[in-house]
């Protein structure tokens, strides 16, 4: 008798523990009617949304692997808030090497930073779609050996990866549907890079579904598994950019020490200026492609986007090396950290593009360089044939995608080319392709003869690239200015590099960036003006509703 309840008064302990054990808050999917109703006469029609939550993804799946120790951190969260948010990567080393905060920490600080805001219903941006499971017990790994920062200094960093990037332990996505169980068996090329690095791979980002070459005139920064990004400068008031909209949206909330975004065109720059960020477009070769989801192998490359111009720097030399299967790839430099203390504006010329000209953020600017001891004159860029841009892209996609999929693409797949995607997209369009599938589409009927449109994409790039290189010489130049990503089809054209560069915040608090372009293999002169201006004009800042 005495045993029996004995086990009873046990069970009944036990049970009330259950029950009154610690737990983390819960993401509760909710009625968005009115909140698209809002929306839906905006003056920018991108930003009429028809969906702002995803009804593929559970949220809350996301922490289950980090529960105990989320729970455990909360009491920490605030005391950490001043040495982590908006602090470059050699402060936080910094801060490791003083036992401030360890690198189990420095990742527990970034996790909970997420769940708090992407639970919450009136903050959420929906920027991340997948968190590595296992990146706390690699943190840990990290502190056991923290000498090694002196050697790597992206060592025990966090970092955040666009979803089309392919990582072993979590899917690749491209935000699509069809994807949703694309576990590929190697890592890409640059995530062996970064980890060569010291790295650590937090996670996954939300994109513009298929890098924003899917649908027609829809908004940036949505996808069928991510739902709508949003951007933390003004939810549902400003857009996210795009593609890599979870890149800029999650560096700009700061989710993570620095993140990766892709480019073809425009797509690390657009979202780098939404979020006051530094995104650099590297040459087209410095940053392998292996192993991430194409557009176009012409044009398509990765890139650091980041709160400060060091950061930056530091990424991107964990992100180059030579990949021998990539066609276009090359040895490129690393860049030297010690040229920043020194760098100046003083001599530099700058040409800045006549149409964004009167922009009242871009005229500060070029005052603030003019003070700084440059130069900046007005010069018309050459035309652009954007017919036979969108041309190469499309013969391109239509090739690079399949190739991807015969290579990296998981098992299950159903599908082997667009032409198949559309089909499954159809089987359930609101749900997969809520707008459309204009732009796959016109490539699946797309005739053109790949192999013989290269000599005509060839002439093309070279007569562009030597228009601008001739325009450079012409007034002496060591870069043109333009307003973010707006000459982003010359920039993939003529395999130019740039990096965009906060200039400000226009009155309603919208942020605005200007690129810096320079001749292919000129990320060192890019990276060094780049920090000459952010000594004079610091301008970024955290989101006010993300402190």
């Amino acid at each position: 008798m005495k045993n029996s309840i004995l086990f009873l008064t046990l069970a009944l302990l036990f049970i009330w523990q259950c029950t009154t054990a610690p737990a983390l808050k819960k993401w509760i999917p909710y009625d968005e009617t009115e909140e698209l109703a809002q929306n839906a006469t905006n003056k920018n029609p991108r930003l009429r949304y028809k969906r702002i939550q995803s009804k593929h993804t559970d949220k809350n799946s996301l922490f289950i692997p980090f529960e105990n120790e989320l729970i455990q951190f909360e009491s920490s969260y605030a005391r950490l808030s001043p040495f982590i948010l908006e602090r470059s990567i050699p402060e936080l080393q910094s801060a490791v090497a003083s036992g401030i905060f360890s690198y189990e920490e420095l990742t527990l600080f970034y996790l909970y930073r997420i769940y708090r805001y992407e639970t919450d219903p009136t903050l959420y941006l929906n920027a991340i779609l997948a968190l590595n499971p296992d990146v706390v017990q690699e943190a840990r790994e990290k502190d056991l050996d923290q000498k090694k920062a002196e050697e790597f200094p992206l060592y025990g960093m966090p970092i955040l990866l666009k979803d089309n990037i392919n990582t072993a332990n979590m899917p690749t996505t491209a935000g699509a549907a069809v994807f949703k169980k694309n576990q590929t068996k190697e890592d890409a090329y640059i995530v062996n890079q970064l980890k060569k690095h010291g790295a650590l791979i937090l996670g996954k980002l939300n994109l513009s579904e298929w890098a924003y070459y899917f649908c027609e005139g829809c908004p940036l920064g949505y996808s069928a598994l991510g739902g709508q990004t949003l951007n933390p400068y003004g939810r549902k008031v400003f857009e996210s950019g795009g593609s890599s909209s979870g890149s800029g949206v999650a560096a700009g909330a700061n989710y993570a020490v620095a993140t990766v975004g892709t480019e073809t065109s425009g797509s690390i720059l657009s979202p780098a200026a939404k979020n006051a960020l530094f995104g650099l477009k590297p040459t087209i070769g410095a940053v392998s492609r292996s192993g991430i989801i194409p557009i176009s192998s012409t044009f398509d490359t990765a890139g650091p986007m980041t709160k400060t111009v060091v950061d930056n720097l530091l990424l991107y030399n964990a992100l180059i090396g030579y990949d021998k299967n990539d066609l276009y790839s090359y040895a490129a430099k690393p860049l030297e950290i010690a040229a920043l203390d020194m760098a100046s504006l003083k001599g530099k010329r700058f040409g800045m593009v006549d149409t964004d000209a009167q922009d009242s953020l871009l005229q500060r600017a070029a005052k603030e360089i003019q003070q700084a001891g440059g130069e900046v004159i007005e010069v018309t860029l050459p035309e652009i044939d954007l017919d036979l841009f969108v041309q190469i892209l499309d013969t391109d996609m239509k090739v690079d995608l399949p190739k991807y999929i015969a290579s990296y693409g998981h098992e299950s797949l159903s599908v082997k080319n667009i032409a198949d995607i559309i089909a499954f997209n159809n089987q359930n369009a609101d749900l997969h392709a809520p707008y459309g599938q204009g732009i796959f589409k016109s490539i699946a009927k797309d005739t053109t003869d790949y192999e013989a449109f290269q000599i005509k994409k060839k002439a093309f790039m070279k007569e562009l690239t030597l228009a601008l290189d001739s325009l450079l010489e012409k007034h002496q130049l060591d870069a043109f200015l333009t307003l973010d990503y707006f000459t982003s089809s010359y920039l993939a054209t003529s395999h130019y590099s740039a990096i965009g560069i906060p200039i400000g915040y226009y009155e309603d608090g919208k942020p605005q960036n200007m690129s810096m372009i320079a001749k292919g293999k000129q990320e060192q002169l890019l990276i060094e003006m780049a920090a000459a201006y952010e000594k004079i004009a610091p301008y970024r800042k955290l989101p006010e509703f993300y402190p």
